[in-house]
């Protein structure tokens, strides 16, 4: 087979394409940062929490589609970072409560700006029309694909 059909092949996979369009927008949000010293998924936690005060870490994982252990792993780093602060809950001594620091508030002040800029970028090929389509389409792609993988993993179990 020739290599242009094979480049084409992974051009039309969903599965190629959604992992590659993560990476790219991965980097714009790293070169955009610059020394902030700050993931994609932290920022995505910064926010979550932000708008879901007091939130639990598994709150955290339904919200924000990060498995539980790569969450676990990210949230010990923010604690040691100084952004987040998490303590028990009144309602199950097992879960934590995670809330932001002021340090975690000034962390999210800064990226706030730059992750609506990497949004604006990632964006700007398409008309304002085709923007909402694809908003809309990958949301629904998304909700699909959380539900096949609970389903997945509740089989797996």
């Amino acid at each position: 087979m020739a290599r242009e059909e094979k480049a084409d092949r992974l051009s039309r996979s969903p599965l190629h394409m959604l992992h590659r369009a993560g990476q790219c927008a991965g980097d714009l949000f790293h070169g955009e940062i610059k020394d902030g010293d700050l993931t994609p998924r932290q920022y995505a936690v910064l926010a979550t929490v932000a708008q879901n005060e007091g939130l639990s870490q598994t709150g955290l994982v339904d919200r924000t589609g990060i498995d539980r252990s790569t969450l676990a792993d990210i949230v010990r780093r923010m604690l040691k970072k100084g952004l987040l602060q998490r303590r028990r809950t009144k309602e199950d001594a097992r879960a934590y409560a995670v809330k932001l620091t002021e340090e975690g508030k000034r962390m999210l002040r800064t990226a706030e700006p730059i992750a609506r800029r990497v949004d604006e970028r990632i964006l700007e090929g398409l008309q304002a029309k085709q923007r909402e389509q694809f908003l809309d389409d990958l949301s629904t792609i998304v909700t699909t694909l959380s539900k096949m993988s609970a389903a997945q993993q509740g089989t797996a179990e």
